[in-house]
């Protein structure tokens, strides 16, 4: 078995921040095992394409003869696995392939690797991980107190959360039956570098710079906590490798706020490093929308676990995470504008299906 990690998802935002700290920070090789839908990017690796401890393999991983390839020919120590169809508005509109790419997919992963794992030394048993990437989502909505903690229960209120609600229960349910060495963990609200386009941080800086109305689903109350990627990418390496076998560990910013703050702050950081042309502040663009079908209220993390059991917590606050990405935003538009150009989001509101079936 070589030193060898697959990273399911690699092309993806959080999927390629783990590449990047796996890379920079460890001798393992890493093969990025992605299908490139609209979400996967290899840009966001360009500058790890010539490691000569990176290899990228275009596989779906609901193709079973495709994914045993993969197994057989780099032999992998471990799996880390983030590829998920993971837009909860696109879930609404499309469920289909979530439940394909996050239930079926993991299924697939799961049985490859269970049938590897019969082939090798036992040391090297003993050795490998199999580990999920999960959203804190699949527990439902908080009220205005409380956290969720690694034994909270399960109410996922979307297609997409309860597709990955799906996918965690698969693969406790490998480890329980099939005793495959899993570990677990569920993340709260990344942002950072290379977003896709579609979601919050990045809709709202395009809006501002381009003095469109920024939406904001209906009063801007809905809370979350903000956990800058790179932040998650190291808590997900640490998981990885001194995790406890069968254990969950919570993943968290521990920085709640609401939408409607996230969206000033945003514009206060651009009043400042783009002012507009008129001298009008940015939140002036504020615009509140229709809100999302089934939109949770409130998620917040307890990651005190993954900080008592393995020393980690965030490098980053609320304040610096948001500078850092803002800046990052308005200094790579060209890439922004090359992923808008080749894909199928145009700005577009995407998730308005009522429970009849029109539009919200």
């Amino acid at each position: 078995m070589k030193n060898t990690i697959i990273v399911t998802g690699g092309a993806g935002f959080i999927g390629s921040a783990v590449i990047r700290h796996l890379l920079e920070e460890s001798d393992f090789h890493v093969v990025n095992v992605d299908k490139l839908t609209y979400a996967g990017n290899l840009e966001t690796l360009e500058n790890e394409a010539s490691n000569a401890r990176y290899h990228f393999e275009k596989i779906d991983i609901c193709d079973s003869t495709g994914v045993k390839a993969l197994f057989a020919t780099h032999r992998p120590c471990a799996i880390m696995h983030l590829a998920a169809e993971s837009h909860v508005d696109r879930s609404i509109d499309g469920p289909a392939e979530f439940i394909q790419t996050n239930i079926v997919g993991t299924y697939n992963l799961l049985e490859t690797t269970r049938k590897y794992l019969v082939e090798l030394e036992e040391s090297d048993r003993h050795r490998f991980r199999f580990h999920h990437i999960s959203t804190d989502e699949v527990f439902g909505s908080l009220g205005s107190e409380g956290l969720f903690t690694e034994e909270s229960p399960y109410q996922p209120n979307s297609p997409y959360s309860a597709s990955k609600a799906s996918s965690d229960h698969l693969v406790r349910a490998w480890h329980e039956t099939f005793d495959l060495p899993i570990v677990l963990s569920n993340c709260s609200n990344n942002y950072g570098p290379y977003q896709y386009p579609e979601k919050l941080l990045p809709v709202i800086i395009s809006k501002a710079t381009t003095g469109q109305p920024i939406p904001v689903y209906g009063k801007g109350e809905n809370v979350r906590d903000w956990l800058y990627v790179d932040d998650h990418a190291r808590a997900l390496v640490l998981i990885m490798l001194n995790g406890e076998i069968g254990r969950s560990y919570n993943v968290g910013g521990n920085e709640e706020r609401t939408n409607l703050e996230v969206v000033k702050t945003v514009c206060e950081i651009l009043d400042t490093l783009m002012p507009a042309k008129d001298g009008r502040p940015h939140k002036s663009l504020i615009e509140f929308v229709s809100d999302r079908p089934g939109h949770d209220l409130r998620y917040a993390i307890d990651a005190s676990r993954i900080k008592r059991e393995l020393g980690w917590e965030p490098q980053e606050t609320f304040t610096s995470g948001m500078q850092k990405t803002v800046l990052w935003y308005l200094n790579n538009q060209d890439w922004i504008s090359r992923v808008l150009a080749r894909n199928d989001h145009n700005g577009q509101r995407l998730g308005t299906i009522n429970r009849k079936g029109g539009a919200v």
